[in-house]
């Protein structure tokens, strides 16, 4: 009876805002609803997050390929310097031919050494006409040359950079 008569003494805006201590424990079902739903929420982001493809990824390399190889082109042409383009392990270098009619790596910022920004794991050359392959693309002081394939390779995934021998380059696929 004494806790009856306590329970009765104490003013009712107590007993509303300090319920007994034994009579809240754990959490609510809002309370769990509540962080279910972020829960679900957070892994369907994560889930639903749009991945890189890898068909993508070498297009815009090749669709990057094709739009440098062109201004090679042009460059050579308006400096009557010949340039030429070599795929190297992990990327490739553009290369400027000297006076003295050595090769010599471009260094400016659109001509520098650039690594793949995808896995390319094959890179074949080979000119219009021919079943050999070349190590590189040579750009001459005239604007007509020998229209030339590359082929960009990433598991599985093909793309071809093809060079139509009048300064254009177009990507497609195999």
């Amino acid at each position: 009876m004494r806790n009856e008569a306590d329970h009765a003494e104490r003013p009712l805006a107590k007993r509303l805002t300090c319920p007994n201590r034994h009579a809240q424990r754990g959490f609510t079902l809002l309370e769990m609803m509540v962080v279910l739903l972020i829960v679900g929420l957070l892994f369907a982001v994560v889930a639903l997050a749009p991945s890189r493809n890898r068909r993508t990824d070498l297009a815009e390399e090749a669709q990057r390929l094709a739009s440098l190889l062109e201004s090679a082109g042009d460059e050579a042409q308006v400096r009557s310097s010949p340039m030429a383009w070599q795929p190297i392990a992990g990327g490739y270098k553009f290369y400027r031919r000297t006076e003295d009619g050595a090769w010599k790596p471009v260094a400016d910022d659109l001509f520098s050494p650039h690594r793949w920004s995808t896995e390319v794991t094959d890179v074949t050359v080979r000119y219009t006409g021919s079943n050999e392959p070349v190590s590189r693309v040579v750009f001459g002081d005239e604007s007509i040359g020998v229209p030339v394939t590359i082929t960009l390779s990433s598991e599985g995934v093909r793309l071809l950079v093809v060079g139509t021998g009048i300064g254009n380059f177009v990507v497609r696929r195999p």
